[in-house]
């Protein structure tokens, strides 16, 4: 039998050959498109058997509009924007790759909140300036000694833990399930605590959680006041987990002293081409600012596409893939049991 797959946003992230050759040992054809809207996603897509999708919208009007659809493949970690409900519901098995770029997003995360810390761009344009009395920048303080604050305490915050605790920061976290974590913590040499008192007594702050309707705008006003002013907030994870328009009032008005970004929830980072966008955040000098680009390097790109494709040829053999987001789905077709971890 020969499988039909839709790959979406071919033309933002190209098609690399390890994406046709696992699919090909599948007996899968690969059709590739750019799919940003519902209504170019279902004009390629009514008679695919899967979908491989980076960056696209698939809502529940687009998955119950795929009848012969057995899987759905997110070449990446997040799955916020595929309606995994409506998926379930309707048998669809999704996968995806958690942790491709977990290296990458610990080493951007680090980057950041050395670039603040450093206040790197402020000393680059004062150097090109002739400014060198900016090497007495008052906001430069000691590295060692500093308190970073970590908002979750999966994969990745551990990743950072390690490497902060390099630099001679204090590290601590603040995660929904604390007890499933003490002997972890204890071996990095991190202090969980409530996230009350770690807003309250960290210098710097990550955000290291998944968007869900339990996170969205976790961090609003009431918690940003919290923060101490020269405290500044790193988010590598996802935008709307801070309330933006919150963030800009407390920026603006000094409440804290910086953020560095690389998630937003009114930027479209992932549009194919655009104008520059025009943010208040981007117009601060207390924000430093990057493209979506904390998990992106040469390998964990062709890493998050091969691995993604592997799982929907997984699926069309008769095997459950690696990674399911889904795991309590009754398949469409039965699949085979072995291998089977829940993302």
């Amino acid at each position: 039998m020969s499988w039909r797959v839709l790959r979406l946003n071919a033309q933002t992230y190209p098609v690399e050959p390890g994406e046709y050759a696992a699919l090909a040992e599948a007996g899968a054809e690969l059709v590739a498109v750019e799919g940003r809207t519902e209504a170019d996603i279902l004009s390629a897509a009514p008679d695919c058997d899967a979908l491989m999708v980076v960056s696209s919208y698939v809502p529940a009007t687009v998955v119950r509009q795929l009848p012969k659809c057995r899987t759905i493949a997110r070449l990446g970690a997040g799955t916020d924007r595929i309606d995994i409900e409506a998926a379930t519901q309707a048998g669809m098995v999704v996968s995806n790759v958690p942790d491709f770029c977990l290296g990458e997003q610990a080493d951007h995360t680090m980057a950041l909140l050395l670039s603040f810390a450093r206040r790197l761009p402020f000393m680059q344009q004062a150097m090109r300036e002739g400014n060198f009395s900016a090497r007495q920048h008052p906001g430069v303080h000691r590295l060692a000694g500093r308190k970073l604050g970590l908002i979750g305490f999966g994969a990745s915050a551990q990743a950072v833990a390690r490497r902060a605790t390099a630099f001679g920061l204090q590290v601590q976290a603040w995660t929904r399930s604390p007890g499933n974590y003490l002997s972890i913590a204890e071996q990095l040499g991190v202090r969980l605590m409530d996230l009350s008192s770690l807003l309250q007594t960290s210098h710097f702050i990550s955000i290291h959680l998944p968007l869900t309707p339990q996170t969205r705008h976790m961090l609003g006003a009431a918690e940003l006041a919290l923060m101490m002013p020269e405290a500044a907030l790193v988010n590598t994870s996802r935008g709307a987990i801070i309330d933006e328009s919150a963030l800009v009032d407390a920026l603006q008005r000094g409440a804290i002293a910086g953020a560095a970004l690389d998630v937003f929830s009114s930027i479209d980072v992932f549009a194919p081409s655009a104008p520059p966008p025009q943010h208040p955040l981007l117009a601060m000098d207390n924000v430093i600012a990057t493209p979506h680009s904390a998990g992106s390097s040469v390998e964990s790109t062709q890493e998050s596409k091969e691995r993604g494709a592997r799982h929907a040829a997984a699926v069309l053999s008769g095997r459950w893939p690696a990674h399911v987001v889904n795991p309590g789905v009754q398949p469409r077709w039965p699949l085979e049991r072995p291998g089977l971890t829940q993302a």
